[in-house]
C-alpha cells in the first residue's frame, strides 16, 4: 500500500469514527460545505503562521506549526475526496492529468484559451 492510499484509509477511518461517536449523518452536500469551511479555516490558520498581516511585526515562522496547519488541510481535502467518491488512484490519475495539462498550458500547447505562447501578459 503506498503513502496516499494509507492516508485516505486513516482518513476514512477518522471520518467514520467521528460519524459514530458523534451521531452525524449529514448529506453528502452538506458534508461537501461544511468541509469546504473547515478547510477555509484551517488554510487561515496557515496565513496566521506565515506573516501575512503586514500591519503587525513579523515573527519568525514556526515551522513544525505551520506543517501541522498543512496536515489539517490535508484532513480536510482528503476526507472531501472521499465524500466525492474518489479513491487515492483517481486522485493520483487525475492530479497526473491536470500537471501535464498545466504544463502544457505554459508551454502553449493547450487548447485553453488565454495560455498562447508569447500572449499579452497584461491581461
Amino acid at each position: 500500500m503506498d503513502k496516499l492510499d494509507v492516508i485516505f484509509k486513516l482518513q476514512q477511518s477518522l471520518n467514520d469514527d467521528i460519524e459514530a461517536r458523534r451521531g452525524i449523518n449529514f448529506s453528502r452536500e452538506e458534508w461537501m460545505q461544511k468541509e469546504v469551511l473547515a478547510m477555509i479555516s484551517e488554510l487561515s490558520e496557515v496565513l496566521d503562521e506565515v506573516n501575512f498581516k503586514w500591519w503587525k511585526n513579523p515573527k519568525a515562522i514556526d515551522d513544525a506549526a505551520l506543517k501541522g496547519e498543512l496536515v489539517d488541510v490535508l484532513h480536510f481535502f482528503v476526507s472531501m475526496c472521499l465524500k466525492s467518491g474518489m479513491t487515492a488512484d483517481e486522485l493520483f490519475s487525475l492530479y497526473k492529468a491536470k500537471n501535464q495539462e498545466n504544463f502544457d498550458r505554459q508551454y502553449g500547447r493547450s487548447q485553453k484559451q488565454g495560455y498562447e505562447v508569447g500572449g499579452d501578459t497584461n491581461g
